[in-house]
């Protein structure tokens, strides 16, 4: 179905056409809902025409709105404010639409698969800890985007980058050799990825005491960490990890594999799935074989000490290492040899990476340095930057244990989610088992909503508590919202009442609203896939559930004045129904049938 600010545009462009002789791409034609302080439905800005029309912009509007009422069905009236033309649509047009967008099961999504092949990394977890907070925030915006660039018709993979090696994840090993006492995950009766958790933080514990130790000796805080005899061992174990050392492989399999067993039931707590799945330990050689093969073709440089560098002064950047002098590879070397790896097996049109804003300039250079390298792909690297998540005391810290974890907050909100419903006494009519799904449903709804209605570059100060509240720009309005529109359409089927067959009939600007807000859903969700802005979808789910509810406590529907007012009534409430379940899934997020 063509979208109505189009269909509005190539009217405009045709009369301009008749009226001056002059062709005007309808790209160039400003179609937006009129303000709604002046009579109109769409308003468009005639001042970019004055110079075909030469005539004053209330004329030039003016003959425009004539020749559209004489041409075109679609317009009932017009007024004219100044250069602006505000065009009443008729309601035959509206009611008609209305059917027409019924009739779509697909309605606002793209054809599938007739866009672009794009690549979407997020989750990134390291292996020495669980999910927290912020890898909440990276997995919903990485699932979102996927969703949306799928509904606006793009082949998505959906891939996960795991960082299972390197110094952070030698610490780990290393705590646990020294204090694990042979102790697993089934012996605690603990998740394997909280059970690894624990002796990252352990050594970190145990690392400052050493380094206080030797600051206390007058040693700078950089020299202590170096001299630690604990960062040594750990340095030692990273070496013996890349040298492929039987028992330090044999050790590291192990706690890796108590983490995977951990993160996959958070993960489908969470509702988050992937495609293919990558791990750093396979992607650093490629990585370094691409910097051993710029250092031959003379495009990297090696220094004194054997360390190999990258010198991109002439890009406005400096020197950045790419190997060290023991020949250990550093973040970049992976991300180099995991970029080619993902081209090579998709042949990706583009290559999203979900990553926080604190790595703006780790992609620069890595785009930079790829192209040094001689891959022109390097400028199919998109990194969605996001800011991060902040707790109302301040920043969290993984080294220190400070976190939010994820495992704990989901149960946190499913818990709060139970108390609120119950206190409102919307589960009132629900069986245990019905009770406890609803619970989870808002519980998890309302967390992915609240940090997806943001845009994904600013920060997100969390309130759990704020997220959960039935009224407001929040996951539990909208369900709620759903909910009581389901019961509508029950109440409508027990009365025997169907939408189909409804005649056209003069609407209110209740329903006119609605409808508007309906036949916008196409644009949004083109926009959120083009901006990658998950944040998009959510505000205008809320628009369209809050306009719902004035259109619901204004107009009665099942007792609407005539069979045919009831029809139409029943149809915007389907489609307003439909769309909150579409933006909804859109964003990850499920919604009730009952509350």
């Amino acid at each position: 179905m063509e979208k109505l600010n189009d269909v509005i545009a190539k009217q405009v462009a045709i009369a301009i056409e008749t009226l001056y002789g002059a062709v005007v791409p309808t790209e160039n034609i400003s179609v937006d809902v009129t303000n709604p302080a002046h009579p109109g439905d769409y308003t468009v800005v005639v001042f970019p025409f004055l110079k075909v029309s030469k005539k004053s912009p209330e004329a030039t509007a003016t003959e425009i709105g004539e020749k559209l009422i004489a041409n075109a069905d679609i317009f009932a009236s017009f007024n004219v404010i100044k250069g602006f033309l505000n065009l009443e649509i008729a309601s035959e047009y509206f009611c008609k639409a209305l059917e027409q967008t019924l009739l779509l099961p697909d309605y606002g999504f793209v054809k599938p698969l007739s866009g672009e092949k794009i690549v979407v990394e997020y989750s990134s977890p390291n292996t020495n800890k669980p999910l927290h907070l912020g890898h909440i925030r990276n997995n919903l915006l990485g699932h979102s985007v996927s969703e949306i660039l799928k509904a606006n018709g793009h082949r998505v993979v959906k891939v996960n980058l795991v960082n299972d090696r390197g110094i952070h994840i030698c610490k780990t090993m290393l705590a646990w050799q020294k204090w694990g006492n042979a102790e697993t995950p089934e012996t605690q009766n603990q998740k394997g990825d909280h059970f690894v958790g624990y002796y990252y933080v352990h050594f970190e514990k145990n690392l400052k005491r050493e380094m206080d130790e030797l600051m206390a000796q007058g040693m700078t805080e950089e020299q202590a960490r170096d001299n630690s005899r604990l960062m040594q061992q750990a340095r030692e174990m990273l070496r013996k990890w890349e040298d492929r050392d039987q028992e330090t492989i044999k050790l590291w399999r192990q706690m890796n594999a108590w983490v995977y067993e951990g993160f996959e039931q958070t993960y489908q707590e969470l509702g988050i799935s992937f495609d293919k799945t990558y791990y750093e330990s396979e992607t650093w050689m490629p990585g370094k074989k691409i910097v051993l093969e710029g250092l031959k073709n003379g495009v990297f440089v090696q220094k004194e000490d054997g360390s190999v560098w990258v010198d991109l002064s002439d890009q406005g950047q400096d020197e950045k290492i790419l190997l060290r002098a023991d020949g250990t590879s550093v973040y970049i070397t992976q991300d180099l040899g995991s970029a080619e790896m993902r081209m090579n097996d998709f042949e990706a049109d583009s290559m999203v990476y979900v990553v926080g804003s604190e790595q703006d300039y780790h992609f620069d250079v890595l785009k930079k340095t790829l192209k040094k390298a001689g891959r022109e792909w390097a400028d199919r690297i998109y990194h969605l930057s996001y800011g991060m998540v902040e707790l109302p005391e301040g920043k969290m810290k993984s080294r220190e244990g400070k976190v939010v974890d994820a495992d704990d907050l989901v149960t946190e909100m499913v818990t709060t989610a139970g108390e609120i419903t119950k206190e409102l006494g919307k589960a009132a009519d629900l069986s245990h088992k019905e009770a406890e799904e609803l619970f989870k449903t808002i519980g998890i709804g309302a967390l992915k909503y609240f940090l997806l209605k943001v845009d994904p570059k600013k920060k997100i100060l969390f309130n759990p508590q704020e997220s959960i509240d039935f009224n407001g720009n929040t996951g539990p309005f909208i369900q709620y919202t759903h909910a009581r529109i389901q019961s509508v359409l029950r109440n409508a089927k027990l009365s025997q009442l169907e939408w189909q067959d409804y005649q056209a009939a003069p609407l209110s600007e209740d329903e006119k609203s609605l409808l508007k807000l309906i036949f916008h859903f196409p644009a949004v969700v083109k926009a959120a896939g083009e901006g990658r802005n998950p944040g998009l979808i959510a505000n205008f789910t809320y628009d369209l559930a809050k306009q719902y509810n004035q259109f619901y406590h204004t107009h009665s529907i099942l007792s609407a004045e005539t069979e045919n007012s009831k029809k139409i009534r029943l149809a915007l409430s389907l489609q307003t129904a439909n769309i909150l379940r579409k933006g909804m899934k859109l964003l990850g997020a499920e919604v009730p049938m009952k509350m």
